[in-house]
């Protein structure tokens, strides 16, 4: 199974749909956030994509969570904006939260610095600002494998 993890288009709605093109085995795309008025006409694009929205900092009067958990193939997904866990200083209270409620990958953004880390058993991943770069998770039978890649 293939997700793909997009943050801050901040208007860039032309990135999100090349973005989206140059990964068609992705089945679920996960936004998270500022710019979630863009991904959502997006989504009416693509009917037979899953999509996953958290609201970030600059994504004035949405009514999306801007904390959300989905469960693909057996594996539990935190992810949020990441603003209010402090992403800019330290991801330790979005560890401690992903591990909280029991997952395997805590997904953020706002930083517009892409990132992988693995912490004892526990993928955090930003996958940067989509004028850069956006982040693609592979989850199989055996594995958990995120890159990042660079637009």
């Amino acid at each position: 199974m293939r997700i793909l993890v997009m943050s801050d288009s901040h208007g860039r709605k032309s990135v999100i749909e090349k973005i989206i093109e140059k990964q068609p085995l992705a089945e679920h795309i996960i936004f998270l956030g500022d710019g979630v008025q863009e991904m959502e006409e997006v989504s009416y694009l693509y009917p037979d994509k899953q999509f996953h929205l958290v609201s970030g900092n600059c994504d004035f009067y949405s009514n999306y969570k801007s904390t959300d958990t989905l469960t693909v193939c057996g594996v539990k997904i935190m992810f949020t904006h990441g603003h209010n866990y402090k992403v800019k200083y330290s991801t330790d209270e979005l560890e401690n939260q992903a591990r909280s409620v029991g997952a395997q990958i805590a997904l953020y953004g706002h930083t517009h610095v892409h990132n992988i880390e693995y912490k004892d058993g526990l993928y955090i991943v930003n996958p940067g600002t989509v004028a850069s770069s956006y982040a693609v998770i592979d989850i199989t039978t055996k594995d958990i494998v995120p890159i990042i890649i660079n637009v």
